[in-house]
């Protein structure tokens, strides 16, 4: 306590500060408590999650505002309900001695009557999410006309959420000498642009690099065959008994997909996505901070504002598009000084986005295999006998004992052992004794991709509405493909290339050779090397009318859906069936 003193902390949230057990600032508290009471300033804060930036914002606020005072003084945003709720418990257990405090959360999903009630009470802080906040305002529901503290929690991922226009509006209505603090993990140019716009000379922090990782968390990756990519994630599941993770999917789709597979299959395992109700999504993150659930499927959006200590690992099942959106990711683990894995499932065609990845967070990922069955069924049984070994006994059974030892009299201590343990090793070494292995050698990459697969010419381009990612969604949605068996898209002005696996070239040109796309025909060939693609290019530009393909300048936006994702593969190359058996829930 007496370093948080040191800060400048009057003695009320000291109080509180010894109830809470906290002993040792974390560096943007050191950082970010003095500057803030010492200064009428705006200030900006680059941390990652997890470093306790509510603690570095709410306590400075707390001690500035006037707690006798119902009007609201104070304005905290927040991209999700979630951490909106989360900020304000914080808030309320910092000020639990300020006498009269009110803090106030408003977002979607609740009843905005309710909420509109809690404000007229009066509420000197209020914590928001932006969608919510905006609403109340053009009702007259609340008034920031007279706020002095102004806070962008995770500014990067309001943005990213598409909240630009909802923070503009809503800053809009709030007074010019105000001081507004912006915490974000990342600053990328958004972030620097809402920053210039709102801001006056801002005093700077930056705990660590910016865009950097966190250094508590290790980053790994292991290559995979598209098709191969849950059992993949079983597989590492399995050779981490205690896992208690955030798997991460790129759709909601996918989220839920993998969600009841893996519970199918035995595990303890949930869903978070935006097509779950409020309580829905409350009841789920109730069992995962409970540790009911040990692997938490979530969508990027679904996930952010999730702080829950001791998370071991972070899984992408897919990267995300967003390279910054991997440094959210990543930092769900690692929190709070302790160490977390992050773990790329990847296929070839996604190496190079882990190199950007490591360009930006400064740090390397370790290429690692995927375990096969025979070290899986070693880490499972060892993990048992460490469990056995570190039970407490229930002298409830002492009553049985004697009926169990008369039932095993004739069986030796080691034969005794092996029964017991055999009961669970049995289940593991049965599914993986035929495994085979599902690790893809990255060597070489750049040259395997190029024999192994084939690259197309195609007549659609930028100017017919189509971006890299809207031509990747509808080619495999015509081609009724996965989203990782498309890849190298490169999207022109009037046409575009991509490449297949060589097993799928006879598909591309049977199906998409001759179809309409508002009505025009499309035409697809083969393209032999890039330097043809390069002489393409050229022609092409020098020939804008695209008569040779029937180019009349169609305005067609290739389809988002992912309804036609391709399937799963549910074999692990052995020609079996790859359907787990159930595993016992711990």
């Amino acid at each position: 306590m007496t370093k948080f003193k040191a800060l400048g902390l009057n003695e009320t949230l000291l109080q509180a500060i010894t109830d809470l057990g906290f002993e040792t600032p974390s560096e943007v508290q050191e950082k970010a408590i003095p500057v803030l009471l010492d200064e009428e300033t705006d200030l900006i804060a680059l941390a990652q999650t997890g470093t306790g930036k509510t603690a570095a914002f709410g306590f400075p606020m707390l001690q500035k505002i006037d707690v006798e005072s119902r009007t609201t003084q104070g304005l905290i945003l927040s991209p999700t309900r979630e951490l909106c709720l989360q900020i304000t418990n914080e808030m309320n257990a910092y000020g639990k001695y300020f006498k009269g405090l009110n803090v106030t959360a408003i977002y979607g999903g609740a009843s905005i009557t309710d909420q509109a009630n809690k404000v007229k009470k009066g509420a000197q802080i209020i914590v928001a999410t932006p969608g919510r906040m905006k609403d109340m305002i053009s009702r007259k529901m609340v008034n920031i006309s007279k706020i002095e503290y102004c806070v962008l929690d995770e500014a990067d991922e309001m943005l990213n959420m598409g909240f630009y226009e909802d923070i503009n509006d809503i800053l809009s209505h709030t007074p010019d000498e105000k001081n507004t603090w912006l915490f974000s993990a990342t600053m990328p140019k958004e972030v620097a642009t809402i920053a210039s716009k709102f801001m006056y000379n801002p005093h700077e922090i930056t705990v660590g690099t910016k865009n950097q990782g966190s250094q508590n968390v290790s980053h790994e990756y292991y290559m995979v065959g598209a098709r191969d990519r849950y059992l993949a994630l079983k597989r590492l599941a399995d050779y981490n008994p205690d896992i208690f993770s955030v798997v991460f999917c790129r759709t909601k789709r996918d989220t839920q997909k993998v969600a009841e597979k893996l519970i199918e299959d035995g595990y303890n395992a949930g869903a978070l996505h935006g097509d779950l109700s409020q309580n829905q999504r409350d009841l789920v993150m109730k069992s995962f901070r409970n540790k009911q659930i040990q692997m938490l499927v979530a969508t990027d959006v679904a996930a952010r504002g999730i702080d829950v200590d001791n998370i071991t690992h972070v899984l992408h099942y897919q990267l995300p598009d967003e390279i910054e959106t991997y440094t959210h990711r990543s930092g769900r683990t690692g929190r709070a000084g302790k160490t977390g894995v992050s773990m790329v499932i990847a296929t070839k065609s996604e190496l190079r986005k882990i190199k950007s990845i490591e360009r930006i967070i400064k740090k390397e990922f370790n290429k690692k295999d995927i375990p096969d069955g025979k070290a899986i069924c070693e880490v499972q049984l060892m993990s048992l006998a460490n469990k056995v070994n570190h039970t407490e006994i229930n002298h409830e059974i002492d009553p049985f004992i004697d009926n169990i030892n008369s039932l095993f009299e004739e069986t030796s201590k080691e034969e005794l052992i092996k029964k017991f343990f055999s009961v669970e090793f049995n289940r593991f070494y049965n599914y993986y004794k035929k495994a085979h292995d599902i690790n893809a050698s990255d060597k070489g990459s750049h040259k395997e991709i190029s024999a192994e697969s084939t690259r197309f010419f195609i007549n659609l381009g930028s100017k017919d509405g189509f971006t890299w990612m809207s031509m990747k969604d509808f080619l495999k949605a015509e081609l009724k493909l996965g989203r990782d068996d498309v890849f190298k898209v490169d999207t022109k002005n009037t046409f575009s290339f991509f490449n297949v696996e060589n097993n799928h070239a006879e598909l591309v040109l049977q199906k998409l050779n001759g179809i309409k796309v508002n009505d025009r025909i499309v035409s697809v060939e083969v393209t032999e090397n890039k330097a043809r693609d390069r002489g393409r290019s050229r022609n092409r530009n020098r020939n804008k009318s695209g008569k040779r393909f029937g180019n009349d300048g169609g305005n067609f936006r290739g389809s988002k859906s992912d309804s036609r994702r391709g399937r799963n593969s549910k074999s692990d190359r052995s020609g079996k069936s790859s359907s787990r058996p159930r595993r016992s829930r711990r």
